[in-house]
Order: C-alpha cells, then structure tokens, then sequence
C-alpha cells in the first residue's frame, strides 16, 4: 500500500484508499477497503491502463466524502503518456461511487485497456486489528456472480448474509478471473477495449453497493461523484452553516489575537469534521437520529462515553448533536443482567456493534457495557442540554431513563454498597473501563495494574456532577424536590468522603499534594501523577485551593509538553511518549481540563493550554487526531504523530469547541 492514503467518511460508512484511489486489502493497524457495518464489502480495487499501474500526476486530497486523481499511464519525456485520465470518486451511505474519464492526447486514433480489479472478503474490523488473534468461522461461504454490467460478491455463514454489487457503465468488454482458479479466489478483473480517436475522451461509471447484513436496504442513491458531492453539500449545509459559531473578537484584548485566529480555523475544520461522523442511530420510539460516530477507522459506530464528551463540547454551538445522543443512548441503556456484556439495569452502553463477530458472539461489543463513566456522563448531558437550550422536554420525556441511571450508580455501580463507582476487569473485554481503557493504564507508580474492584478518580468526579445536575431536573423539571435534596447530600456525601480517601498530601508516603489516580480493590491510592485529575476541576468535587493547587500542577513541564498535557507526567517508571494512555496527549482529555480551569477562573493557564494544542493542530490542517505522541516540543519541529491515532475523530474534533467555550468562560460558582 502506498504511504499517501485518503479517506472518504459518510454516514457510517468509510473508505480508506490510495493515492492513486485504489484499494490493496491491506489489514494491521491502518487497513484499507471500503467498510460498512464493521465489515469490510470491498477489499480489491486497482486500476490498471493497458496492464499497468499508472502513475500519479495529482494525489487525491483528504475530501469529506469525495476525491479526485489525475493518472497517466507511463510515458518519457521524448514519448509523453498517450492519455491521461481523471479519477473522481466518492461516498455516500453505503455507496461508493467512481467516473474514469480518459482522454486522447494524440492526434491519431488509440486503444486503451482499461482494466479494474475488484474483490470482497467481508472480513470483520476485529479480525483486521493487529492483536494476532483469530476467530473460527464454520460453514462460512464466499462467492461471485459474473452478471453483463459488474459483479456481485456474496457471504454467508449460518443466518448472516451480506452482499456487495459493482455495476458499471458502459458494462466492460469482458470480465476475467485473477490470481488463482481456485474456488475460494473471488477477484475478478473487469474490462473494457476504449478505441479513441483523435484527442477524444471516453467515460466509465463505476457504483460498488453495500447490503449490509441488518441495514435497511439502501434506496435512492446517487451514481455519480457529481451527485453526492450536490447530495452531501445540502446535507450537511445546516449544520457546518446553520447556528452561528460565536468566535473570540480579534478586538478583545482579553484573548490572544493569534488565539482568536486559530480557534476560528480549529472550530471550523471540527464542526465539519462532526458533520461527516454522523452515523444513524434509533431513539427509544425507533425514530431514526444521526449521532457523532467515535471516529475513524476503528470507532465509527455509537461509544457511550464519547459520543456523550463530544456533544458536551458542541452544545452551545450544536445543541441538536447532544439531543440525538441522549435519545440514542436512551434508547441503548440495559434494563437487564448480561454477564458477558457486561449489562446491568439502568446502566448507559459503552458502545454499539453490528459485525458478524458481534452477532455471533465471539467478541461482546454487539452491545457492551463496560464502562463506569457512560451512565453519569449521559446524566450530565441531559441536565447541561436543558440549561443550554431552555427547552426541558428531552430531560421530561427522558425521566425514567435518568432514574434508572441513578439507581444503577447506586446500586451496580457501587456508589451506595462501596462509596464510589467502581468496575472490575472484565475477561472477555476491557480490563480498564474508565476512559483510560487500554491494559495496564491504571497503574501505580511502579506501572503495576490495579486489581479489584478500581475507583478512579475522574468517574467519581462526574458521579458528583451528574448527581447534583439530576437533583436540579428533579427539582425544577420533574417536581419531586424530596428526591432532589437525597440526591444533593449523596453528592455532599461523595465530595468530603472523595477528598479524604483520593487527596494525597504532600510530606505524606507518596509526597504528591495531588489526587490519586484510583483506588485499587483494597483502598489503596494510586500515586501516579495522571492527567485526570485535571477533570476533577471539570467536575467539582475538589475544594477551591486543591482545585487551583491541581490545576497550576498540570502546566509545569512534566505533565505540560508545550503541544498539551500528557496523560502521564514524564519521568514516572509508566510514563512513555507513545503509549496510548501512559504518556501520550489526548486532546478531548485537554478539552476536559481547559473547561475545568476556566471554571476556577484560571484564564492564564486555560490560555496557554489552548494555545499549544491549537498549535498542535495548525500541523495538522487544524484537524486534532485522537491521540498525539508526549514528546516535548521543539523548537522548528512539530508534534510527533502517535502511529495508530484515529482521525477523524469526534471528541478531537469537538475539542476546539470545548477550547472556545473555556477561553471565553468567566468565573464560575463552583
């Protein structure tokens, strides 16, 4: 596979192709193909010009759903290509479209081959990860039909079925076997003799079409590059232009200019960037949503926990994302006991799969649960999109979902039988089930894992805010004020009892004057210095001076890179640049911060922390990537890319939102 890669995104489905705009079927940690519904529906599809590949005069850009490539066949300065073609393709649902026009640049009469090689290996995303496992799968059959316009490629094994169709216009001279005549080899070579006279043109149209095994069956769909760039434009028009996007006045003296300029650019590029992860969804009445898909390639489905960061940060810009989320998420949230799923009553899913893995039960992500911080996440979104809007009706229509989160936190989630939130490593699926997921991210100061039942700090911090953000819908939307005030001194309760167990003095054992990152199955405070302590400030729950204490903490050079602050400070026995949770930079994690110094009205430091990161993102075409390496900046280079970052990805994305509301924000009451 070529270095150079593009990526198509459009409602839920995605491509990732070459720079020439062809597909290898390459799998690892950045796989290409044309994927939809977790699975991959096109896996082959290389151009050739009279059995070559051809090389490329312009690479194709990273467009939201459609790109363009302008190719030759070989040529030498003394005999120049004797065409040239141009290349447009793009996506829309499950629906990737391509045009070839080749054009004659010779003044006689030439035959071109043009030749298409296409495959589908419906292979599962969690086959494709590089963590060297694999999963059996009986009975399962591939095959193709050779039909007079394209092909039809066909899966099945027991009741799942899935198919991907490619029709092209005009149809091709022939269609040709590849590789191997083995009955397992479905690729096929589509092609087509083009006689063109004298500096004439020809055109091909090429649609690939996913049926999705589950998907509603796709109606309606543009043909052409043309006709879904007219298609998405109208789409996403409302919400890239709709509600306008308040930017900090160059003229305002109380921010950075150069601040100003950059946040505009950031915000810009996220709010585009959230329209494109747009994937559908259903609300508890089956009406059909679109919500931030966590991101791309690995996590374009619905995640609990991001989706509802991602639509807290846009909710002043973009309150419409967060009403979809939480009637998503509603409409998710378990009502029973699912020991593999990790389901328990009232409690919010960590995220949604629809693969054939999931659907036969061999991974247990088809619905999964394992995650402690969905449910009073999802209860901060509620309160926070009623005080935003000054529209109650979603928090009224959504009551009992509220009271089902709240007796799941005290009851499963272990906020009554222990006095926090609390998970346990879960053997099927994650070890870790706060936003750090990865194994061995909740580690002591020596990177030994945490066992037992794991309170991490920033999940009690959101349980405290989401309980005094449901006691006010309590009280002033559902009229139950006896409620409200057992809600407000559980709150008051968690707030001293956290700040005695979590609160590490300085002078004491761990010398740190810092909160604990968890507390493991036993009581005992993780020491580490992390960075989710900067989400106690997010929250709340930390005393005013502690707060401030905490917040100068995490700009001194060893959480503070000069690009954000790293999830570890540096120089800690756990601490390295490029792993995911033990050193890198997460901006969504920095968002968090930033909104929790502004709350203490920490403006200096907010301000510098939005500067690295929108500096960060300046190297990036203003596009923050899920994750970047924590190596500290330098001066004339800039940040070092973390290898397997997802990008596009929504609470990246959203971060610049969250970045504009923390610089503008006052001094809170807290």
């Amino acid at each position: 596979m070529r270095e150079k890669r593009q990526l198509l995104v459009h409602a839920g489905t995605f491509a990732v192709l070459d720079a020439q705009g062809d597909i290898e079927g390459s799998r690892g940690t950045a796989p290409d193909g044309m994927f939809v519904r977790d699975a991959r529906h096109l896996s082959r599809w290389q151009l050739t010009v009279d059995g070559v590949a051809p090389a490329v005069l312009v690479p194709a850009g990273d467009g939201e759903s459609d790109a363009a490539t302008v190719l030759t066949p070989p040529g030498t300065r003394d005999e120049p290509p004797s065409c040239t073609l141009f290349r447009r393709q793009a996506l829309y649902e499950g629906r990737l479209t391509e045009t070839i026009t080749v054009v004659s640049n010779v003044s006689r009469a030439t035959c071109v081959t043009i030749a298409v090689e296409a495959d589908a290996d419906f292979t599962d995303q969690f086959e494709l990860r590089s963590d060297r496992r694999t999963y059996s799968k009986p009975g399962a059959t591939r095959a193709v039909l050779e039909r007079p316009d394209g092909l039809e490629f066909g899966y099945r094994r027991d009741d799942w079925h899935s198919g991907t169709t490619v029709t092209a216009h005009p149809p091709p001279t022939l269609v040709g076997t590849t590789g191997s005549a083995s009955p397992g080899n479905t690729a096929r070579s589509l092609v087509w003799q083009l006689e063109l006279p004298a500096h004439a043109r020809a055109e091909l149209t090429l649609n690939v079409t996913a049926e999705a095994h589950g998907a509603p069956p796709l109606a309606d769909l543009p043909s052409t590059p043309g006709q879904v760039r007219r298609r998405t434009r109208l789409a996403n028009e409302p919400y890239t232009r709709g509600a306008p996007l308040p930017l900090p006045d160059p003229a305002d003296r109380t921010v950075q200019t150069d601040l100003a300029v950059e946040l505009a650019s950031a915000c810009a590029q996220g709010i585009a960037d959230l329209a494109r992860l747009r994937v559908p969804a259903t609300g508890p009445d089956g009406e059909a949503l679109q919500v931030p898909g966590a991101g791309v390639p690995w996590f374009l489905t619905l995640f609990g926990r991001d989706s509802a960061l991602t639509s807290f940060f846009a909710l002043p810009y973009r309150p419409e994302t967060a009403r979809a989320t939480l009637l998503a998420l509603a409409a998710t949230q378990a009502t029973g006991y699912l020991p593999d799923r990790v389901a328990q009553p009232g409690k919010i899913v960590h995220e949604v799969r629809h693969g054939e893995l999931a659907h036969f039960g061999q991974v247990p992500y088809g619905r999964y649960y394992g995650s402690v911080d969905s449910t009073p996440l999802f209860l901060v979104l509620l309160h926070a999109h009623a005080a935003q809007t000054g529209d109650p009706a979603v928090a009224r229509r959504l009551e009992g979902h509220a009271r089902a989160a709240v007796d799941w936190m005290f009851h499963d989630g272990g906020l009554g039988s222990r006095g926090y939130l609390v998970y346990e490593a879960h053997e099927q699926g994650l070890a870790n089930q706060n936003w750090k997921d990865s194994a061995g991210a909740v580690c002591f100061r020596d990177g030994t894992q945490l066992t037992g039942a794991i309170a991490v700090a920033e999940a009690q911090g959101y349980a405290y805010d989401a309980l005094r953000r449901t006691a006010n819908l309590a009280r002033t939307v559902w009229r139950d004020p006896g409620w409200a005030e057992r809600l407000e001194d559980a709150a008051a309760r968690l707030r001293k009892r956290f700040q005695r167990d979590f609160w590490l003095p300085a002078g004491g054992p761990d010398d740190q004057g810092f909160p604990a990152l968890a507390l493991d199955g036993a009581g005992r405070p993780a020491g580490t210095l992390a960075s989710d302590a900067g989400h106690l400030l997010w929250s709340g729950i930390l005393d005013e001076d502690r707060a401030r204490a905490v917040g100068r903490r995490l700009l001194e050079p060893d959480f503070f890179s000069g690009w954000g602050i790293r999830t570890l400070a540096s120089g800690q026995p756990p601490y390295h640049p490029l792993s995911y949770h033990r050193g890198s930079i997460w901006p969504h994690d920095n968002a968090i911060i930033a909104l929790g110094l502004a709350r203490y009205g920490m403006r200096e430091q907010t301000e510098t922390l939005a500067a690295g990161l929108l500096a960060a993102a300046s190297h990036y075409g203003h596009r923050l990537p899920e994750v970047i390496a924590g190596y500290p900046r330098e001066r004339g280079q800039g940040p070092i890319p973390y290898p397997h970052a997802n990008s596009p990805q929504a609470w990246a994305a959203s971060t610049p939102l969250a970045m504009l509301t923390a610089v503008r924000a006052g001094r809170t009451e807290t």
